[in-house]
Formats: C-alpha cells, structure tokens, sequence
C-alpha cells in the first residue's frame, strides 16, 4: 500500500503501489508461512505466479499445494510474511473486491440444498453486485457463456444434489467462470471426471490462458501438468523444490526427489512436452 503520506490510491498512475506491482506482477508470495491454527504447512515461502500464464502447482499429497492455494485466494492469512496481490497485502482488500480479481474453484464444494444449476452458476456474479447494481444483461450472458463453455447448459433445471460427481465438478467449474474474473485459482479441477471431460476442461483452461487470464491449478497428473501448464511449481514438506516451463524442469530427477518415483522422461508424442513414464516393477 502507498505511506499515508501518498495521497494517490493503489491504482493511480505514478503511484509506489503501482511501480511495485509491476516489479511484483499481479499476484506473488513473500516470505509467507501458512498454516491451520498452530500446525504449519508452509514456512518462509516466496514464489511469483508469472502474469497471463497457466501456471501448475504440482507435487506428493499434503505437500502444501492446496495450502498454498488457498493462502493466494485469501482464504487462509499468513502468520507471517505477506500474499500481494496488485501491490498491496490481499488481507487489505474486502473480500468483494478480491473476488472481484480472482475467481476460485475450492477442492470440496457443497451446493446449498434444493439449488438448481443454473442458480449456483449465477451466484459465480455476487461480487458484481451491490445496493445500486441488480441483475443485468450482463450478468444472464456471463452465465449463459459459462454453462456453455463447460457443456452444463441441458442440466440448468436440475438440481445439483442430483447429479453424478464428474456433473458437479463441471458446474462448479462454470461458476467459478461465470464470476469473470482476470485470475482463476483451481483446486484440483480434474477431480470425478472421465479422461475425456478432463481434456476438454484442460482445454478450455489453455483457451482462457490464451485469452489473457492467469490461472494457477493443482493438478496431480505429471502429464497433463507438464502438456498445459506454461510455469510448473514443485512442491514437497511445505517447500518449492524447483520451478519454471515444464520443458526446463521436469526431469527424472526431480520426479525421484520430488515423488520418490523411478521414472524415465521422453517427450510426449502429441504435444512434444516431457512425458513421464514411471518404471514400477519388471513382471
């Protein structure tokens, strides 16, 4: 945030908030440690998520990826350090303004009871509302795109407690969407669907990136990470092992050190990105 003695807000021109964010990009980690109550996850931690890239949070269970999600969408506080998000600490926002910038699929979500689809897709458009702001135009197209752009549109009149796992995923997905927003923060996206709807969801992800927007995601397929993302993030205990375009990082070694997986990498056939083939056992 600007000194008091700065009468200029954040986004003013020429401002110090302004000429640190741009050395900062948009969003970025410094010297964080994040936790739940007193059991710390992350100590210490620092990492700029690269401004328009799809960036992939990669690495063994309860190594701190969903933590440190969590702690970028300010759903957790650090208890030391700071998350900043257009150069100021993310806590300084309300939470309206932040959801205005950033948009966030949690790892569980549970629908209210008796909502119907198209009901939960459209509160993806609460932060864009206000005393003197209703429901607009707008607002019914943002909706309509985003059932559209993730195949939910035949299920707008059901409700959500009847779909299957994969149906639910996929309308979480279009809130999320629907809200709008310039980043887009996803737990573990893939969860409950079929491998087809996991690339068509890849696939749209790549089209937003494209597009413009930051996404950072927590996925847990090497191969799926290292052919989408453009900046992988590698974590285990809480710390960032390595990080960079999967093309630079993603080695035999670092799955070793990273998972404690023997494996061998050879480009992917398709895509040209590092493919990972675990070697198991010799039957």
């Amino acid at each position: 945030m600007p000194p008091e003695s700065d009468p200029r807000p954040p986004g003013a021109a020429g401002s110090p908030a302004v000429n640190t964010a741009a050395r900062r990009g948009r969003l970025c980690v410094e010297d964080a440690t994040i936790g739940y109550d007193k059991r710390i996850i992350i100590e210490n931690l620092s990492v700029q998520i690269p401004d328009h890239s799809f960036t992939v949070i990669v690495g063994p269970n309860a190594c701190g990826k969903s933590t440190l999600l969590r702690g970028l969408s300010r759903l957790l506080k650090p208890s030391d350090g700071q998350v900043v998000l257009d150069g100021a600490d993310i806590h300084s926002y309300k939470a309206k303004e932040v959801a205005r910038r950033i948009g966030l699929l949690p790892q569980n979500s549970i629908a209210p009871d008796g909502i119907t689809v198209a009901d939960l897709v459209a509160r993806g458009r609460f932060p864009h509302q206000g005393l003197l702001r209703q429901w607009t135009e707008k607002d019914e197209q943002a909706v309509a795109e985003a059932m559209e752009a993730t195949g939910v549109t035949d299920l707008s009149g059901r409700l959500v407690d009847e779909l299957s796992g994969g149906q639910r995923q996929r309308v979480w997905v279009s809130m999320a969407l629907a809200q709008r927003t310039d980043i887009l923060l996803l737990d573990e996206p893939t969860t409950f669907l079929d491998i087809t709807h996991q690339i068509e969801l890849l696939e749209l992800f790549t089209d937003l990136h494209l597009a413009g927007r930051t996404l950072v995601a927590v996925l847990h397929d090497l191969n799926h990470a290292a052919r989408y993302g453009t900046h992988l993030i590698a974590m285990k205990n809480g710390a960032i092992v390595a990080q960079g375009p999967p093309a630079d990082i993603v080695t035999a070694d670092l799955v070793e050190e990273v998972f404690d997986l023997t494996c061998v990498v050879v480009p992917d056939p398709v895509s040209g990105s590092p493919s990972v083939a675990p070697l198991g056992r010799i039957r």
